[in-house]
């Protein structure tokens, strides 16, 4: 795991595997939200909150965030907040606001087209870990120099917002933005993309069979828009027994170098170690 990838996780350095957006301006929702079993709770100031709203939104979150301690007995699973700011001036006004939180947050950036962008927050929020949404055709085509800017933790995948520009939600096409942006994530130090919120909450086996697509695709996690999704998230992405027991073998007879043979009479060697460990990696958050 690199530097800043660490870096992005202010309570304990696991993996993340589901992330529930709570409405900004709904403060009676938030410590539901951090008991819910979810890894990650996202307080959203943008989409989810009206025009009219936005400042009562900021303040809630900034009380709440007075107040939160990590490591509460209440919410043992939640290991990051972060905080999706607006776009623009009002953006930019939320970021000088939660750079004086006392909290350990993230901030989560929409609309991120230009590692541009990026600088002008980095000076209003010093210090803060930024996760990137990539949400336009433009960001797509730049996501390897977005995730290579160093207030850049984590990259994500704003879908919906992609799929109303390009005028489709065709599997194909989003599939090269999801493929675009695990790469530009992998090759600048960063860990896999957790996956875009599945729109359609009642149903939980589209949502499944989805999670298990984009786990097969190399995404790790997702996030979510109601407490329902989660078991389903978290159950997608835990490490079978059987692929346990693999990593575990590769690791035991492969360390010592050179080219091994498995039980099942599989070959293996140096190249199937990091596989391994990324397999083990993943089962921390269900141990």
């Amino acid at each position: 795991m690199s530097a800043r990838a660490s870096a992005a996780r202010p309570f304990v350095a696991r993996p993340i595997v589901a992330a529930l957006y709570v409405p900004g301006d709904r403060p009676d929702r938030f410590e539901t939200a951090a008991a819910s079993g979810a890894n990650m709770v996202i307080l959203d100031l943008e989409d989810a909150v009206a025009p009219e709203r936005k400042d009562v939104a900021r303040d809630a979150v900034l009380d709440w965030l007075a107040a939160f301690r990590p490591g509460d007995e209440r919410h043992p699973a939640l290991d990051v907040l972060q905080v999706r700011i607006n776009s623009g001036e009002r953006g930019d006004d939320d970021a000088r606001a939660l750079a004086a939180s006392p909290a350990a947050i993230e901030l989560r950036v929409p609309k991120v087209e230009t590692p541009g962008q990026l600088d002008v927050l980095a000076g209003l929020a010093s210090g803060l870990p930024v996760t990137a949404l990539v949400e336009s055709a433009l960001g797509v085509e730049n996501a390897y120099a977005i995730a290579a800017h160093p207030a850049v933790t984590r990259l994500a995948l704003g879908e919906s917002d992609l799929a109303s520009e390009l005028g489709t939600r065709a599997p194909a096409v989003l599939d090269y933005a999801r493929i675009r942006l695990l790469y530009a994530a992998r090759s600048a130090g960063l860990e896999a993309p957790m996956m875009s919120a599945f729109p359609d909450i009642r149903n939980l086996d589209a949502l499944r069979a989805d999670t298990l697509r984009g786990r097969e695709s190399g995404w790790f996690g997702r996030s979510a828009i109601h407490p329902s999704q989660l078991p389903v998230i978290h159950e997608a992405f835990a490490p079978t027994d059987a692929e346990l027991g693999w990593a575990r073998e590769v690791l035991s007879v492969g360390e010592a170098g050179g080219v091994a043979t498995l039980a099942s009479g599989e070959m293996v060697d140096a190249a199937m170690l990091g596989r391994a460990r990324s397999i083990l990696r993943a089962a921390e958050p269900f141990s």
